[in-house]
């Protein structure tokens, strides 16, 4: 589907640019929060009626925008949830929990505007990326915790929870595999018992030894018979 852009929209184009995009993302991101509009003879002309319009708008959209930035920039925000001993939590921190904690201290965030490139599932401070305006993004950094003592030992930089080599590779994998299945084949745990199976095998090839020995054993039978020839 083709889409005149009504907004700059990252790694796709600026305001204005008729882009071809899938119809799924056009339907259900695009179209529906008024990013672009289906880039027809009536919307394009409709577009530049308002292209005036739009761009004042679009400045400023930004202008707010990069003030809250000045707010929110390298600020750390802290998260209390439920972990082990070994510091991974019993869930994960999502989008609208961030958002919830960022407006809970003074900023209005919209869950929408939480970029996560990878699911937080460990205590620890964490980095996070918010797009507040299509040209403005700041990052800001979470501090997951048990309670708010420890938060304070995490922000003086101390280790609260120390896993083991086992799990971080199970972390690094849950991140890259959807499933719990593809993440223990990728930490290797099904090839390990690969050389348990291989031990039956040569049993049973010493078993068949004892066949050979009487198949060997068959030429001897027959001398009785030679034996019998004679006396006649």
């Amino acid at each position: 589907m083709q889409v005149i852009l009504l907004e700059r929209v990252e790694k796709l184009g600026q305001m204005g640019e008729v882009v071809k995009v899938k119809d799924g993302f056009a339907r259900n991101f695009l179209l529906p929060r008024k990013k672009a509009l289906r880039a027809t003879k009536a919307n394009i002309a409709h577009f530049e009626t308002e292209k005036a319009q739009l761009e004042a708008r679009n400045l400023t959209l930004k202008k707010e925008a990069e003030g809250v930035a000045t707010t929110l920039d390298k600020k750390t925000f802290v998260i209390l949830r439920q972990a082990g001993e070994t510091g991974m939590l019993y869930g994960s921190v999502s989008t609208r929990d961030i958002s919830d904690a960022v407006t809970a201290n003074g900023v209005t965030l919209d869950r929408g505007q939480v970029t996560l490139d990878k699911a937080i599932k460990t205590l620890g401070m964490h980095d996070v990326r918010v797009v507040l305006h299509p040209e403005v993004r700041v990052g800001i950094t979470l501090n997951i915790a048990r309670t708010a003592e420890e938060a304070e030992r995490q922000a003086r930089g101390e280790n609260i929870a120390t896993m083991t080599a086992a799990e971080e590779a199970r972390i690094a994998a849950e991140a890259l595999f959807e499933s719990e299945e593809d993440a223990k084949e990728a930490t290797g745990d099904e090839p390990a018992e690969a050389p348990a199976e291989a031990k039956p095998k040569k049993k049973k090839a010493a078993a068949e030894k004892p066949a050979a020995k009487a198949d060997d054993a068959a030429p001897a039978q027959a001398k009785p018979e030679k034996k019998k020839k004679k006396e006649k």
